[in-house]
């Protein structure tokens, strides 16, 4: 029998709230409306931005050889440091390049030798005047050939070890690979990607403002705004709070907005390069007037609020509001004045210049539920049924 009592009273509120969905209100007959007063507060109010999220550092990893993949030394997700060798390309012609070359080198060498023994001996003999200076010249001039073939030698050398370094693909610097989209075995050149290492220590988290607010932004600095809060593809708040650190110096001329960026610190790795989520910056506002929603009706993307006059006369009236609001309540930036009184409830029973009998919202709650004591269980059904 609780139980019952329980449904129905239930059954009664979603009743008498439903009569007037969108600002209804209860059947009282009388004309009764309730009315409130306008006036100032503070309010924690927050901002909300579409992000990206991104690596301090997103490397893309390319191979300066072209050849077959012929190791992969890591896999996706894993932490590499800086100088690891995360693929080998197939390195067999660049090996027998640097054997050639170093081959070259000491033939060089040894020709460089024998070239200097024959200079410093045509000197001794120039002292003694058994040779004359053209020999010299010409014993010098062999050696400094000899000396710059030795040197060619080397940079061969030099070059071609490189070229064997560069089959070895390391990573430039510490993070988490990426996906692999080449397998052992596969021909690969400087234009494919074989991964990606994201450095997610910190992370940079990309949002757009308006023109306006940036300009706002750039006289008090960025110093000036409060940390931000992070919230995650699941609806819940990232547990690091971050700092705006960066505003572009370029205004998107499609969007005619500026991108910000705030650091989040990501010691448990939680957030991932490429994903996607909302800033959330918190701002306090002071001496503002705020009316509930639901005392609110939009056309056309414009609202409006029926003001009642010193006769008791509702008049439609246009306000508007700050966009940003906590889906219960607005601010109101223009079209009301402390002391302005509107109405709270019902709103779609009214009609411009309609005449009503003013009483306080406590008022309005209290007979709603005396009304809803007094209606018997046949008004409730038949209510339920229209």
């Amino acid at each position: 029998m609780k139980m019952k009592k329980m449904m129905m009273f239930a059954a009664v509120a979603a009743t008498l709230v439903s009569c007037g969905g969108g600002g209804g209100r209860p059947q009282f007959g009388d004309n009764e409306f309730p009315v409130t007063a306008v006036g100032t507060s503070s309010a924690d109010m927050q901002s909300t931005y579409p992000a990206t999220i991104k690596g301090v550092q997103d490397v893309e990893i390319r191979p300066k050889a072209s050849g077959f993949i012929t190791q992969i030394n890591v896999k996706e997700g894993q932490t590499v440091g800086a100088g690891q060798v995360l693929f080998v390309i197939d390195n067999e012609t660049a090996q027998q390049q640097v054997r050639q070359a170093q081959a070259a080198v000491n033939t060089a060498q040894q020709q460089c030798n024998t070239a200097k023994l024959t200079y410093e001996n045509a000197q001794k003999l120039h002292e003694s005047r058994v040779i004359g200076d053209f020999e010299l010249q010409t014993s010098q001039n062999s050696y400094e050939v000899a000396q710059a073939q030795l040197a060619q030698a080397q940079a061969s050398l030099a070059s071609a070890k490189e070229m064997l370094t560069y089959c070895y693909v390391k990573s430039p610097a510490a993070g988490v690979v990426g996906t692999l989209p080449f397998k052992k075995g596969a021909l690969v050149s400087s234009s494919n990607v074989l991964t990606t290492v994201s450095n997610n220590s910190s992370m940079e988290v990309y949002f757009s403002v308006t023109e306006k607010a940036a300009m706002q932004l750039q006289a008090t600095g960025l110093q000036s705004l409060p940390s931000v809060k992070l919230q995650l593809a699941d609806g819940s708040i990232y547990g690091h709070e971050g700092k705006v650190t960066k505003m572009s110096g370029v205004i998107d001329q499609a969007t005619g907005s500026v991108q910000l960026i705030a650091l989040f610190q990501n010691p448990q790795r939680i957030l991932k390069s490429g994903g996607a989520g909302t800033i959330v910056i918190p701002r306090l506002a002071n001496d503002v007037i705020i009316i509930p929603q639901s005392c609110v009706s939009e056309v056309q993307d414009k609202k409006f609020i029926y003001l009642v006059g010193s006769d008791n006369k509702v008049k439609y009236s246009e306000i508007k509001v700050d966009p940003q609001n906590d889906g219960m309540n607005y601010i109101v930036t223009d079209g009301l004045k402390p002391g302005d009184k509107y109405v709270t409830n019902g709103i779609t029973k009214l009609s411009d210049d309609m005449e009503i009998k003013p009483i306080t919202p406590e008022r309005y709650e209290q007979k709603i539920a005396e009304q809803a004591k007094a209606m018997t269980a046949g008004d409730i059904v038949g209510a339920m049924k229209k």
